[in-house]
């Protein structure tokens, strides 16, 4: 069958800092752990139940580059990519299997400033008097990179549908 389609989309946490990795030529993969949260109540004991699940995400070149610069640990992240599952040899020569999400797109979800990994300056309480944050703009891998057009909405609503 020629139509399908392998697609992943996620909104989580960042569960370390970016860890690249450079080849010759200059090319370069970083890496991270992203972390999505699911919370719910059991219905027979009526306590409060949070999973987590951990995913494996692999960015390319530039967006590597940008996602070192600006991702920290704890920052909230959308991604949009594939699954890959690699199959490689450990120490004892046993086959094991990782199961990846090629990054294609993502958008920084944390806003500028707030950022975990920033230290003393995301625990500085924000001012009114600070202009608004411009909204994040997606990431395209697969796209050449565009200089950013300015925004002219200062709004503090979120542009996500839910």
């Amino acid at each position: 069958m020629a139509g399908t389609i392998n697609k992943v989309i996620l909104i989580g946490h960042t569960g370390d800092d970016v860890k690249m990795n450079y080849f010759e030529g200059g090319n370069c993969i970083g890496r991270f752990p992203l972390a999505t949260n699911e919370e719910y109540v059991n219905r027979t004991t009526g306590e409060r139940v949070s999973n987590t699940e951990w995913h494996n995400i692999v960015v390319r070149n530039k967006a590597a580059e940008i996602c070192e610069k600006y991702l920290k640990k704890g920052d909230k992240v959308y991604v949009e990519g594939r699954l890959k599952t690699r199959k490689w040899t450990d120490d004892k020569g046993m086959d094991r299997y990782s199961t990846e999400i090629q990054c294609q797109e993502f958008t920084f979800l944390t806003p500028k400033g707030e950022s975990q990994g920033q230290g003393q300056q995301a625990q500085q309480p924000r001012q009114a008097a600070q202009p608004a944050q411009p909204k994040a703009q997606p990431y395209n891998t697969n796209q050449p990179s565009q200089p950013a057009q300015p925004t002219t909405d200062t709004s503090d609503v979120d542009d996500l549908p839910f």
